[in-house]
Order: C-alpha cells, then structure tokens, then sequence
C-alpha cells in the first residue's frame, strides 16, 4: 500500500539539476547568526547559531506572543501599578495610576521597545509578573526552544536570561504565524492619545520587502537584532546576537538567501494521492488527499522526496471524509522539511446501508 501511495506522488518533484551560479556565504560580524525559511524552519546559514547568548530586547517578542495568547483583549484597560513605571532603559514612560490600553503597551513594548510596557503587560496579562515569566518559559518549551531561559519579560541583563540566534528565529516564526504581532512589529509608525511610537527596526525603510521584527541593545548584550524579509512568495527569518554592523549583516544574508533560494509550492490541498483498502463497506477503496499545503526555500540545483507514512493501512466502514489515515513527508537532502496529513476524501458508508449506497452512486454518477 505504501508503495501504491508513493507511485502517485510522482507529480510532487522530480526536479531537474540546472546549472547555477551560486553566491557565497557572507562574512558577518556578528558573534551568532542564523537564516531560516520561514515556512519549514529550515536553516540555510547559520554560523554558531546554538550557542546561549545574552539577548536583551528581543525578549520582548516572546512577552507580546505570550500576552496575545494569555486570551486579554487589545482594547482592555490597564492601570498602571507604581512597580511597573521608572523602570531603568527605553521606556514610553508610563505613569502610576495611568490608564492605557493593552494595544498601545504592546506597540510600545514592539516599537519603541519600552521596558516599562513590558512590565504593564506581564503584570496585567499574567497576574504577577513572575507568572508571566514561567509562562514565557512553558511558551519557549512548546517552540522547541531548548537553548533559552527567560528571567524578566524587557530583556535587561540578569542570571538565568539567555537564548540562541536559533532558538530567537523559532520564536520569530511564531510571531509572524500570529496576524495582530504581524501586524505590529511590521508598523513604522503610531500614534496613541499624545504618544507616537517610531519603529526602531531601520530595515523596514532601508531593506524591500521587510516585514518586521525587533531591535535589541544592552552593552553586555551587545546589539542583537531579530527581523524578516519577503519577496516572491518566500519569507525569510535573519537573527543576529552581538553584532557591531547588524543592519549589515541582516542585508547581507537577506541578500545571499533572495539570490540562492526560491520558493517551491512541494505540496497542495486536496491533491489525491492515491488510496486505501476498506473492510465492509459498499465499495472496497477510499480515496485519500492532502490536508495542507507545503511550500519550501529551494536552491534551484536541490530536489525534494516525499514520501508516505500512514497510521491507518485499512480502514473499517463506515468510513467519514476527512479521517486522518497518516501523513505526506516531504525531505531535502534527507533532512525533514515538513508534514501534511493525509485524509480520506469521501464518504464511504456500510455495507448492509443499501439506502445510503443508492444516493451515494447516484451522486457519483452524476458528476
């Protein structure tokens, strides 16, 4: 069966090896560095990218994706509590007893990179700050984020703070997967009441195509930099940790991604595959599909294999459409890029169901 499903994936990519002419590597300055496809995680440089670093304020992205999801309203009131005002660094400088929404701490938080925002949004979307914390700590642990601990939600320098150019291009994919932080960290410019906040993210004017993230800065951290390029179809995460010339660095490696990689549509949504065998129904088969779509960055030389894993070999009438019977994998150079599930295409009811037989032929015969 395994090798009937695979025979029909034939159409997916075979891909001819075309001559090209490839741009190398760039130096870079900083101390880690990494390039990642956005849409598979896959990583198309890296120069010690899983080393633990201080990070400073791109933390702040992992405390926005933790307030969005912690179920708090944009247009929520906070009130700003005296312990998170005057707080040392940037800051959009908050006063005590102040009423502000949570939209504006978080473009202030993303934008002007306030410290004092930081604190407001932990304190009210956690219910203590030190809450807010461990959950930014769970949130690292579902991205896969294995070289990192968060110890404050600003970034300031303290033991136990730390992640890696790899771990921060994780967090970077899902933030830009989230449509509000999207949104936000792509903005260059707003106004709330009296405050405007100017993005501090100079490639959004100085690079086509960016889209965002974050700046960050401490004199131990040095300046480390999180942000993400699109052009035709292909998004790409650069992530820079203790880098002198980071705005440099960032084009430099958007550069050699845009001329090295294109984007490749690997697998489509409802593309029938081929099917499987079904004890007691009113006809033998069911035909199976896509549940997805898989796009990935290419270099136009690399071919990818996709192959078939099913968890249900056979199934049992009657049989719904949409039953996940296993998944589509789909490899580069033998290293996983992605997976989509494979689901039954149609209704497949029981034999001793005659009635229901009827109307299903009918309808196969009059499409």
């Amino acid at each position: 069966m395994k090798r009937l499903l695979s025979g029909t994936l034939a159409w997916v990519l075979l891909m001819c090896a075309l001559p090209v002419t490839w741009a190398a590597a760039p130096e870079v300055s900083a101390a880690s560095a990494v390039l990642m496809d956005a849409d598979t995680g896959r990583v198309l440089y890296e120069k010690d990218s899983h080393t633990p670093r201080l990070i400073a304020s791109i933390t702040k992205l992992m405390t926005a994706l933790v307030a969005l999801e912690s179920g708090h309203d944009l247009e929520e009131v906070v009130t700003i509590a005296p312990e998170w005002a005057g707080v040392e660094g940037s800051s959009i400088y908050l006063r005590p007893g102040e009423e502000i929404t949570l939209e504006a701490l978080l473009y202030g938080l993303l934008l002007r990179s306030g410290n004092d925002a930081a604190l407001a949004i932990a304190g009210h979307c956690g219910g203590t700050v030190e809450e807010f914390v461990s959950r930014m700590n769970q949130k690292a642990g579902e991205l896969g984020m294995t070289d990192s601990s968060f110890a404050n939600p600003n970034g300031l320098n303290v033991e136990g703070h730390y992640s890696s150019a790899y771990d921060m291009a994780l967090l970077a994919r899902a933030c830009l997967e989230r449509e509000e932080l999207a949104r936000i960290v792509a903005t260059k410019s707003i106004t709330f009441g009296t405050r405007t906040f100017t993005n501090h993210n100079k490639l959004l004017w100085r690079y086509e195509g960016c889209i965002g993230l974050k700046t960050g800065y401490t004199e131990k951290a040095g300046r480390t930099l999180v942000s993400a390029a699109r052009r035709n179809g292909m998004t790409l995460i650069c992530v820079t940790l203790n880098a002198p010339s980071d705005w440099a660095d960032h084009t430099a490696l958007f550069d050699y991604g845009f001329a090295n990689y294109e984007a490749r549509q690997l697998i489509r949504t409802g593309e029938r595959i081929g099917q499987v065998p079904v004890t007691g129904g009113l006809i033998p088969v069911c035909a199976v599909q896509t549940a997805g779509d898989l796009s990935a960055a290419l270099a136009s030389s690399e071919a990818a294999d996709v192959t078939c894993e099913l968890t249900k070999p056979c199934l049992t009438a009657p049989v719904s459409a949409g039953t996940q019977v296993g998944e589509l994998v789909c490899y580069v150079n033998r290293k996983e890029l992605g997976r989509v599930p494979l689901v039954t295409a149609e209704y497949v009811p029981d034999a001793s169901a005659p009635e229901r037989g009827i109307h299903l032929w009918r309808n196969v015969f009059k499409n």
